[in-house]
């Protein structure tokens, strides 16, 4: 009786923990920051089902560990029943792990083609390049003849040896509009990292890395390098600006304004 009431005991301890933990909206994000894009909510809801089916396997496990304990404790010499060349009992032990392993495999390949897709047309191309240590926006249109044309750029400034952080470059988009980043490289191994999109990839010199997102909320979030490019490295920094598609819109008019005027 008293190692049955110990258990239920636990179990309500542990029911009460979890409920505790889920009433929380950080908790529930398991360490990951709130997303801003609907690629960073699926990549959200991976981690929170996996979470959830690692609960689940770990609550199992360590039930039948508890029960085996409480309930199998030695009680004299002779042996226990042996369930060796048992045959059921060696499928279940077989198919249980392929069939946790089959549906983790189908939800993260269905995810990963989602977060991946590209479209025909997106709404915004930029090209981003990586250099030590700074970066580069290129904001691209396509003219009348469907040529790409580049409309507006910044520019961060590399460190300075033993100098301050110079300001960090920003990186400005509409919100609810699909954007497209190609990534570029001119000298070493960088990665662009978003922590609010919940998604980075590597910046390769020779090779174009390129990805889609749709952000949903409008804010400044910070930006890095995230693939260790020098003594520098941690330095290299920005900031991913969500505006709405009218400020967007006025941004590429002034920048196109600034051009026309420093080249006349």
């Amino acid at each position: 009786m008293r190692s049955r009431r110990a258990l239920k005991s636990a179990g309500a301890l542990g029911l009460l923990a979890l409920t505790a933990t889920a009433c929380s909206g950080e908790a529930s994000r398991l360490g990951m920051p709130e997303p801003i894009s609907d690629q960073a909510e699926r990549m959200l809801k991976l981690w929170q089902g996996s979470w959830i089916a690692a609960f689940a396997v770990g609550a199992v496990v360590w039930g039948l560990i508890i029960w085996a304990v409480l309930f199998h404790r030695k009680r004299s010499d002779d042996l226990p029943p042996q369930v060796r060349y048992n045959m059921p009992i060696e499928i279940l032990y077989t198919a249980v792990p392929f069939v946790i392993i089959a549906v983790l495999f189908y939800f993260t390949a269905r995810d990963e083609n989602f977060v991946e897709k590209t479209t025909k047309n997106p709404a915004v191309t930029i090209d981003v390049t990586a250099f030590q240590w700074s970066w580069q926006f290129d904001y691209m249109e396509k003219d009348a003849a469907g040529q790409e044309k580049k409309v507006a750029s910044t520019v961060g400034q590399p460190v300075a040896p033993n100098g301050p952080a110079p300001l960090k470059p920003v990186l400005t988009i509409p919100s609810g509009k699909t954007i497209r980043v190609r990534l570029h490289s001119n000298d070493v191994i960088h990665s662009f990292w978003v922590p609010a999109l919940l998604y980075k990839k590597d910046v390769m010199p020779g090779y174009v890395n390129e990805f889609e997102f749709k952000a949903n909320k409008t804010g400044t979030y910070e930006g890095r390098c995230a693939e260790l490019c020098g003594v520098d490295h941690s330095r290299m920094l920005f900031q991913l600006k969500v505006v709405t598609p009218d400020e967007y819109a006025k941004f590429i008019a002034d920048s196109k304004a600034k051009a026309a005027g420093g080249a006349q």
